[in-house]
This record gives C-alpha cells, structure tokens and sequence, in this order.
C-alpha cells in the first residue's frame, strides 16, 4: 500500500461533508504488469431531470517540497499514466488531481501552467485545507 499524502484525511472529509460517498481508500488500479493505487474513490447521486450516480477518482497531492514545478512535473506524468487505465477499468469515472488552494494560487497564476492544464485535460479539486472545503472544480 502505498504512503497516505499529508492531505490525504483533509481531502476525505472534505468530500464526505460535500455529499460524496468514500467508495475505495486507496482504488487499485492495473498499470500494464504493475499496480497503482489512487488515493480515492468516490460517489454521488445526482438529483433531478438526470438520476444516476456522478463517480470520481481523486489523486491528493500536497505540492510541499522545496522545487513546485518538479512536484507537478510528478503529479501530471502520474495523472497521465492512471488515466488511460481508469478510462479502460471504469469509462464512467473522472479522475481529479487534488491540490491545496495555495499551490493553486501561485502555481497556476502562470498562464503557461494553465494552458498545460488545459493541453492535458488535467481536471482539479482545488481544496483549502484549513477550512476543510471545496474551494473549485476545474473541469
């Protein structure tokens, strides 16, 4: 199994107070001979003219050490490399990379960043850790 992020227990919370069921902490993922784990699986009906149930899988990083661009050259090549096989395990997922509302505030002021986000089709839970909240979706 593998370490838990720092933030890994905030970001569980925090969707749990947002209405989504905690369905797999960690979700096993095959990768070619070799297996992964996403720090979390979760689930949420949705009410309304649409019924059915909306599925996430949420990759949490803490973006802590001393070099930001070296830790999300990590995170996107690890969001890259499980996304092929979530689209093939489960279609009807959507695999998040959850950041702290700081990182997201200093990294992504950068309009290069952003357009690389965009580029990749990287989605974001952008979270703020000390309120224990959402703070966007960027889908």
């Amino acid at each position: 199994m593998p370490a838990k992020d720092k933030y890994h227990d905030h970001v569980r919370r925090i969707l749990e107070k947002d209405g989504w069921a905690i369905t797999h902490d960690p979700y096993f993922i095959k990768l070619g001979r070799r297996k992964g784990y996403i720090d979390l699986g979760a689930e949420r009906s949705f009410i309304g003219a649409e019924k059915g149930k909306e599925k996430i899988l949420v990759e949490i990083k803490s973006f802590l050490g001393m070099s930001d661009l070296d830790q999300f050259e990590d995170a996107l090549g690890q969001f890259l490399v499980y996304r092929p096989a979530v689209m093939k395990k489960e279609p009807e997922r959507t695999l998040y990379l959850a950041i702290p509302k700081e990182f997201d505030q200093s990294f992504f002021d950068d309009d290069y960043f952003v357009e690389i986000a965009e580029l990749y089709e990287v989605k974001m839970l952008v979270f703020d850790e000390d309120k224990e909240e959402i703070v966007s979706w960027k889908k």
